[in-house]
């Protein structure tokens, strides 16, 4: 598929197609994906999708181990939460030292969209705000029309004081892969 974007990206200047990836956080704060294929992406988002009732300083260990990979754009739905249906609780982790690995390595903190998760909660997001960190406000869509949930996202940032400049995904594609690739450009440490 990368090769086929970078196709259409040659075919369609100046109009770009962006590629990205959900990956992974695995137990031991790796990505679940190769460096030879994050390094090809613009936009890397990295989550926790299992052990997620890992002891709070091991997960929080995990997430900053990700969060300083250099691969590493964003931090994904960082409770793992669901706060309809069955519901899950939040995964336990100490959020200021999270948030401030966020803002030391220039990873943005994701404000997932999907109506189940509105992942972090607002106390989790004003933290993250106070500390100084980016956000993006994502969708976390497994279907085209559940892209409309954007809009969730986009309010929950406003009631929570996240403002435009500090969205990622707000951001001309200039100056986002500018960022994305500062980051990949191992300038993280």
């Amino acid at each position: 598929q990368l090769d086929i974007v970078a196709a259409l990206n040659d075919d369609l200047a100046p109009f770009r197609i962006l590629t990205g990836i959900e990956v992974d956080i695995l137990e031991d704060g790796t990505l679940d994906q190769d460096d030879d294929i994050l390094e090809r992406l613009d936009v890397v988002v990295a989550s926790v999708h299992s052990k997620l009732r890992m002891e709070k300083r091991e997960m929080t260990r995990r997430m900053i181990t990700a969060i300083a990979n250099p691969h590493t754009d964003v931090l994904g739905h960082c409770t793992g939460r669901y706060v309809v249906g069955r519901g899950r609780p939040q995964s336990e982790f100490d959020a200021e030292l999270v948030f401030r690995a966020c803002e030391r390595f220039d990873t943005a903190v994701e404000i997932n969209s999907r109506p189940e998760r509105l992942d972090p909660p607002n106390d989790l997001l004003e933290l993250a705000v106070e500390i100084g960190c980016r956000f993006a406000i994502n969708t976390d869509a497994h279907a085209p029309g559940q892209l409309e949930w954007q809009p969730y996202g986009a309010d929950k940032a406003a009631e929570t004081g996240v403002t435009i400049d500090r969205v990622v995904n707000s951001w001309s594609t200039d100056k986002l892969l500018g960022w994305t690739q500062r980051l990949a450009s191992h300038t993280k440490a």
